[in-house]
């Protein structure tokens, strides 16, 4: 069984069906029993990272989550709480991921972008390819595949990078540290090839 965690930034039907059209049995909770005994849980989020990291003090999920010892699967704002810290909100979060998350500056684009008349615009909503794979979640896919984001805000490059991407500069499209895992794009928006992503972690021993 995997455990979608509900709460208050969790995009939790879109991942829902996604599992549903693998008949995948799994189930919606923010209850810390079903979570804990779960095989693997997924973290999704949308929405404001410093009103998410309340509604999961609230509930006493954050001491939960960071403590998981099974696959757990952080989705956009669930990657981005699982990092030290978010400039959305000056939000301090979770720390399983040793960076920072930090704004878009599309003002900048022109001085980080090698096309200069090339302009960009935040949030990124849209198809990206992602490049340099080095996890078992991007086994069978080609390098540089396409996949769906839409964020305004992004994960600094760092040592748990299992994945990049480029919009406006160069930074994490995925992390992974131990049992966890994260993707700033939204693989359940993302096709076959975030079909595939999501069966390489649901097959995760």
């Amino acid at each position: 069984m995997i455990a979608i965690i509900k709460y208050k930034a969790g995009n939790v039907q879109s991942v829902q069906n996604a599992l549903n059209r693998l008949n995948v049995d799994n189930i919606v909770t923010d209850d810390i029993d079903e979570i804990k005994k779960a095989s693997k849980v997924i973290f999704p989020g949308v929405g404001n990272a410093a009103a998410a990291m309340e509604d999961l003090k609230e509930k006493r999920l954050d001491t939960v989550i960071k403590n998981l010892t099974q696959p757990v699967l952080g989705i956009c704002v669930g990657m981005q709480l699982l990092c030290n810290y978010s400039e959305e909100g000056n939000t301090k979060c979770l720390g399983v991921f040793d960076t920072e998350i930090k704004l878009f500056k599309a003002n900048d684009a022109k001085l980080l972008s090698k096309n200069k008349n090339l302009k960009y615009k935040v949030p990124q909503i849209g198809w990206n390819n992602i490049y340099n794979y080095n996890s078992v979640l991007f086994k069978g896919l080609t390098e540089n595949d396409f996949v769906y984001f839409v964020h305004s805000y992004y994960a600094a490059a760092c040592k748990d990078a299992v994945a990049n991407t480029n919009y406006i500069l160069e930074y994490s499209a995925a992390l992974q540290k131990n049992n966890f895992y994260a993707v700033q794009f939204h693989p359940e928006k993302s096709g076959e090839v975030g079909e595939t992503i999501l069966k390489n972690f649901i097959e995760l021993s």
